[in-house]
């Protein structure tokens, strides 16, 4: 799910501005600069240091209690690949609101930070109190989805046990993510490959959010049997392009400059069929 704003990309705002806006007294303008500072990656010394002071933010708060500008921190914190946010994203785990934990997840996931996994794990135990439900149905206490990805991307294989009961998930994309993360953390290929099948088999689901969200998965992991599924996939070419560029890293992982190994062909060739 996205949070950021509906807008066109803005050139015209400075670092400057950006960083004293953030600062800044006008709401409006320091949530605007905090999506701003992470949609083109400013890794600027002084704009990681605002993001991280605007997670502890008091002032942005809605009706329902949740912290739209501490969201959008915690989401430009994870495109701009310092690991000095670590400690501060990892307090963001703890906020009352549903989508700073899920921002917060989501980052640590970009930034690769094994630090954050027994606390991640505790939110997936559902162990926190005083947290508030997403807003919207079914009212999830936690972002298990993202938990879940992060836990998969993580490498965090003493969790495997924690993950499982999530494939019986009765919310679908949590199912999805579960899949995801154990095809990740399960070494045996045979049996991993069955994790990649179910999400393989949920392409043809119909519910286009849904396909759109394993196209996602499928793609995360580079799982080459989907190609074709990936290709045939009811939804917006520019998503199944995505999840195929996915598929071509992986497959590029273990090949040697010139050659190119036939899966990566393959998935080369499906590209240029969607083009």
């Amino acid at each position: 799910m996205s949070h950021e704003p509906d807008t066109q990309s803005d050139h015209s705002l400075t670092v400057e501005q950006a960083i004293a806006n953030l600062q800044g007294e006008d709401l409006g303008l320091r949530v605007y600069a905090a999506w701003w500072l992470g949609r083109f990656r400013v890794d600027a010394p002084e704009a990681i240091d605002v993001l991280m002071a605007a997670l502890t933010d008091e002032d942005d708060r809605t009706d329902a209690g949740g912290y739209p500008l501490r969201r959008n921190a915690a989401r430009a914190l994870g495109k701009l690949g310092d690991h000095r946010v670590v400690p501060a994203l990892i307090q963001s785990l703890e906020c009352t609101d549903f989508y700073v934990r899920e921002a917060a997840a989501q980052s640590l996931e970009k930034l690769g930070e094994p630090n954050c996994i027994p606390r991640l794990v505790e939110l997936l135990n559902n162990q926190v109190a005083g947290t508030l439900p997403a807003l919207e149905p079914p009212h999830l206490t936690q972002p298990f989805d993202a938990i879940l990805e992060a836990l998969g991307t993580l490498g965090a294989m003493d969790a495997v046990p924690n993950i499982l009961p999530f494939l019986d998930h009765p919310v679908p994309r949590i199912c999805y993510a579960a899949n995801r993360a154990m095809y990740q953390l399960t070494p045996n290929p045979e049996i991993a490959s069955q994790y990649g099948d179910h999400l393989m088999q949920a392409l043809s689901n119909t519910d286009l959010q849904l396909r759109r969200t394993v196209l996602a998965d499928v793609g995360a992991i580079g799982y080459l049997p989907a190609a074709d599924a990936i290709a045939q996939t009811l939804a917006e070419n520019s998503l199944k392009l995505i999840a195929l560029k996915g598929l071509l890293e992986k497959q590029l992982q273990h090949t040697t400059p010139p050659n190119l190994s036939q899966g990566a062909i393959k998935v080369m060739t499906l590209m240029d069929e969607l083009l």
